[in-house]
């Protein structure tokens, strides 16, 4: 008899511990999930290489760009921070026209994406310190699935890469508003 009491209370308290252990895992868990909208200023660190390009002394020029960087929230929160960036770009200046459109793909460390559209005509008036361009967000997966917003962006110039290849380097700095909307 004395056995089978000892067998249950060591049985009741694994029961307990593991329940203190489940109740303190789901902290974290919430604690990291993300609100449903918001406004994120962030910075990303592009740098930029040419893929091809049209070059008509007197007329224009097309290039074809490839961009990569990572991301950092300025005010160290999770969204949009440390997220590894990848644009195609095409810069066209023409005549009057002066240009660059694009699209964008940012991705989390789970493997979770944002995906947008850019583009340079695209200024936002209230906002003139943004006044390069602004992105469009299109959609995401993940955790990001259902994602819209609009982010208007600067582009701060840093010095160009060493070396031959034409490489540019930019802060592209972004202040987004967003809404992940539940899927329907």
């Amino acid at each position: 008899m004395e056995a089978i009491m000892r067998t249950r209370i060591r049985l009741l308290t694994r029961l307990g511990f593991l329940s203190v252990l489940a109740v303190l895992g789901q902290g974290p868990a919430s604690a990291d999930e993300l609100p449903s909208k918001g406004v994120t200023p962030y910075m990303t660190h592009f740098v930029f290489r040419p893929v091809q390009s049209l070059d008509i002394a007197g007329l224009g020029k097309a290039v074809l760009l490839e961009a990569v960087g990572t991301t950092e929230n300025m005010k160290g929160e999770k969204m949009l921070d440390k997220m590894s960036a990848r644009c195609n770009a095409l810069s066209v200046d023409s005549g009057p026209k002066k240009y660059i459109d694009g699209a964008c793909v940012l991705a989390d460390a789970d493997g979770d994406m944002i995906f947008s559209t850019f583009d340079t005509r695209d200024v936002d008036p209230a906002q003139p310190e943004f006044k390069c361009g602004t992105h469009i967000i299109t959609g995401g997966t993940g955790k990001y699935k259902g994602i819209t917003g609009r982010e208007p962006f600067a582009c701060n110039a840093m010095p160009n890469l060493a070396g031959a290849g034409g490489y540019t380097a930019m802060d592209i700095p972004h202040t987004t508003t967003w809404e992940i909307k539940p899927a329907s």
